[in-house]
């Protein structure tokens, strides 16, 4: 049986080598303890990260865990990486994810009613950069697929869980992407009532 200092020791092997948000359930398989240990010990090499003031925190993302830097060097770290073009989420992504982010597990019908337009394209391309994803079917007429955000969602936008979220109309400022968004015109601003209302002002153009 390890003892703490050497499951640390692992843990922080195991951080480095994985990227990704760690599983603690994972990262407690791997070293044969429970659960319930192996987040009580990620939370200590937060805290102890956090407390020496390092270059390198652990972020805790649900019930998963992931090496990030020290945001006070985000401007060395910026210097030193090649420049990356970034491209925000259009406001239409915006606002599908804030329905989402904010009703779920919701159906893609209730997000349509919102919004007051079909979503299907914005679906397909909020899923396939993993910021959504199905969580099982509605009891409604036709068992329509629910859609809730990921794990990806959580990290993207730097939160440790749902609890987190902010005002809606703050959002636009959290996330940037990296990649190219194509999804259906839509020239309308969109005002979101969350209790299923909307009003919507159509453009001059």
């Amino acid at each position: 049986m390890l003892d703490r200092k050497s499951i640390k020791s692992a843990f922080e092997s195991m951080l480095f080598i994985w990227g990704q948000p760690l599983p603690a359930k994972d990262a407690a398989d791997t070293l044969d303890i429970s659960k319930k240990d192996a987040i009580e010990i990620f939370n200590e090499l937060m805290e102890e990260y956090e407390r020496e003031e390092r270059g390198i925190r652990v972020r805790r993302v649900n019930e998963s865990y992931q090496f990030i830097t020290n945001p006070e060097n985000a401007d060395a770290v910026k210097r030193l990486c090649t420049p990356v073009k970034i491209k925000r989420l259009s406001q239409a992504a915006l606002e599908v994810l804030a329905i989402i982010a904010y009703r779920q597990p919701v159906t893609k019908g209730e997000i349509d009613a919102i919004r007051g337009v079909k979503c299907d394209r914005v679906i397909e391309g909020l899923e396939k950069k993993g910021l959504i994803r199905e969580k099982g079917r509605s009891d409604a007429v036709g068992r329509p697929v629910l859609y809730a955000t990921t794990d990806m969602f959580l990290k993207n936008f730097g939160f440790e869980d749902l609890s987190e979220l902010p005002e809606i109309e703050d959002l636009e400022s959290v996330m940037e992407v990296d990649e190219d968004y194509e999804e259906e015109p839509d020239s309308g601003q969109l005002s979101i009532d969350m209790s299923g209302s909307e009003s919507r002002e159509e453009s001059d153009e």
